[in-house]
Parts: structure tokens; sequence; C-alpha cells
């Protein structure tokens, strides 16, 4: 019979909060520490983070020296997406705050992603990516955020600056001409996307199945600047 078995623990930089990596038979989940149990990430359920490179990643594939922006490391399945969709000459930023992840990517946990951040065209980072959206203007591509369950269902009080009209208009000043934002939520979310219009976004929401085409939804805004 399967069971937990916690492997690790990483503290959450300036928050209190910590995220536990556990064994769950041949996957991993990551959680929580002292939440209600649920699940903030699986490898069995990556569909909808896979799409949130792909969708963006496809419409810019042509792009000589594409350069994009991932918000949000998780378990390695976005950025081995827009990897796989992107040309030989692409550079992927990734920005990754807590530090225990990264090295968890670095272990056993990065096999299921196929050890993406072992790829030369990547670049992971321990910022947060507040920073990087405030240093570049007109420096990405396309921008790619995944730090949190999303707009409407915030674990982490510091990710709220991301999500507000201030933190959409970085991402659009972030942008190069014709670039795209994509933000990943574990629902959809009206507020959210009046904010984006607010921010001179025209977005599309896209639902997209965690797994395969069954199981949960998850909800995915493709942004462009009007």
């Amino acid at each position: 019979m399967k069971r937990f078995v916690l492997l690790g623990t990483a503290v959450i930089p300036n928050d209190g909060g910590a995220l536990n990596l556990f064994a769950y038979g041949d996957d991993f989940v990551i959680k929580l520490e002292g939440g209600k149990g649920g699940q903030l990430m699986n490898t069995r359920t990556h569909g909808s983070e896979d799409a949130l490179a792909e969708i963006p990643c496809r419409k810019i594939a042509s792009r000589a020296g594409a350069r994009v922006l991932i918000g949000g490391l998780g378990m390695g399945f976005t950025l081995a997406s827009a990897l796989r969709n992107l040309r030989g000459d692409a550079q992927v930023d990734v920005a990754e705050l807590v530090p225990g992840v990264i090295e968890w990517n670095r272990g056993p946990l990065g096999d299921k992603a196929g050890r993406p951040i072992e790829d030369p065209r990547a670049k992971v980072l321990n910022v947060d990516v507040a920073e990087l959206l405030k240093a570049e203007p007109a420096g990405y591509d396309a921008i790619m955020l995944d730090v949190d369950n999303g707009p409407e269902g915030l674990t982490h009080s510091a990710n709220t600056w991301l999500y507000s009209l201030e933190g959409l208009s970085a991402c659009a000043r972030a942008l190069r001409p014709q670039g795209l934002l994509a933000v990943w939520s574990a629902s959809a979310d009206r507020q959210f996307s009046q904010r984006l219009a607010r921010a001179g976004f025209k977005a599309e929401e896209v639902q997209v199945y965690a797994h395969g085409n069954r199981g949960a939804r998850h909800t995915i805004w493709i942004c462009q600047v009007t």
C-alpha cells in the first residue's frame, strides 16, 4: 500500500511557512506545511503546467533568440515544456524564490521532468520574479507565471503584488512588442480577467485539464498588450 514519505522541507523566505516534499510510490508530491492536506504539486498531474508554456511558446517559436521568463520552477514541467517548444538559440530564465525547490529539482525529483534545469538554454535564479520584472523593461518575448494557486487562491500573501494592477502593469512593461503573458490558476476568476484588461492586456481564458483529458481543470490566461 502506498504511503506518503517525507523527503525534505524547504523554508519559504520572508513568509514563515515551509514546503514539504513527499514520495508517494513512484510519484512526488509537494504540500504546504501546516496546510489542510491539499497538494500544491504532483508529478502525476502536470498537464496544465505543460500548457502554461506550450501555448505561448508555440506562438513565438519562430523568433530568433527568443527570451522568456518563468515565475516559479515548481517541479520543472513548465520549464521542460518551454524548452521543447522554443528554438535552440532561445533563453529561458526561471525565477524561484525557495532555494529548496531548486535543490529538489537537482535531485531525484528532476528525473520526472527530464532534468530541464541542465539544459544550457535554462537559467534558474533564486530570486523573486518581481525583481526581474522591474529590472528588465522590454526584456522578454513571453512571461509565464505560476507562483501560487492563482490570483483567487493565494497561499502566500507576498504574492499579492504580482497579481495586482501594479504587478500586471510591470509584466506589460517587461514584454517586448507582440510579447505574451500567461498566468496559471487553479480556478477561474472574473475579477482577475477585468484587472488584466485594466493593465492593458487583451486576455483569452483557457481551461486545461490537469491530467490528460479528465479530472480537474485549471485556468490559464493568455494575454497580449493591446
